[in-house]
């Protein structure tokens, strides 16, 4: 009886962890560029859905390769993308992403040694597709004061508490890049010298400690300021001064 009560009790949290899923299968050429652990990590953080690399394509849910549609291209060949379980929420949410804009922009966006390795394919011709946002927007606001407010100005009370030389959560909504800038604040300077994502970002060098209290978030928190932000009014910076 105490067998079949633990058996019960698993099998909520066994389907849970598989609605947050998907496996991936890709050639080692491509995963020893590293493209994949800089795109995966990102992903996640929005989504909360894992991402296991599988060696055996016939156990994917995924393909990266030659066959399916054109995802994008590196100076030998294009890599395309198939999905093969159809149906399966986590991987339609990681087919969805890799096509949309910001997948897009990540995956090109991805410059080891300073200079792309990749591009969009030259054949594809369908555009990019945004991705929706579903983070709690009340955490998301909670944790731009207490983490953010120090700096910017995250919401009309923080407005005289930030410091004026960095653009307001107003402003950068207005950039066309907003979503990309959020969601990966944490590479762009100066954030990785104070900030640890978890499960995310690498600790602090022993050598190099962070010079301020460190700004500590999950990635569930860095997906509720992305939510929070999506739905913020960009700031009016007016019309542009004419010269006489």
């Amino acid at each position: 009886m105490v067998l079949l009560i633990l058996i019960v009790l698993t099998l909520p949290l066994g389907a849970a962890a598989q609605d947050r899923l998907t496996r991936l299968y890709a050639p080692e050429a491509l995963i020893e560029t590293g493209l994949l652990r800089h795109i995966l990590p990102r992903f996640s953080l929005k989504t909360q859905v894992k991402v296991e690399i599988v060696t055996d394509g016939t156990a994917a849910d995924i393909l990266l390769g030659a066959d399916g549609r054109a995802l994008f291209q590196d100076s030998n060949r294009t890599w395309h993308l198939k999905q093969l379980s159809k149906g399966h929420k986590p991987s339609e949410r990681l087919a969805k992403w890799l096509r949309s804009d910001v997948g897009i922009r990540t995956i090109t966006g991805y410059a080891p040694n300073g200079k792309a390795l990749f591009q969009p394919p030259a054949e594809s011709a369908e555009d990019p597709q945004e991705v929706a946002l579903d983070g709690d927007v009340n955490l998301g606001l909670q944790t731009a004061k207490a983490k953010c407010g120090r700096c910017h100005a995250v919401d009309p009370s923080t407005r005289m508490t930030s410091i004026g030389s960095t653009p307001s959560f107003f402003i950068l909504r207005t950039l066309g890049d907003w979503q990309e800038r959020f969601a990966n604040f944490y590479d762009l300077n100066p954030h990785p010298a104070f900030t640890q994502v978890a499960d995310l970002t690498d600790p602090f060098p022993e050598d190099r400690p962070s010079p301020i209290v460190p700004v500590e978030m999950t990635l569930d928190e860095v997906a509720a300021i992305l939510a929070y932000v999506s739905g913020l009014d960009g700031a009016d910076l007016g019309k542009p001064l004419e010269h006489n």
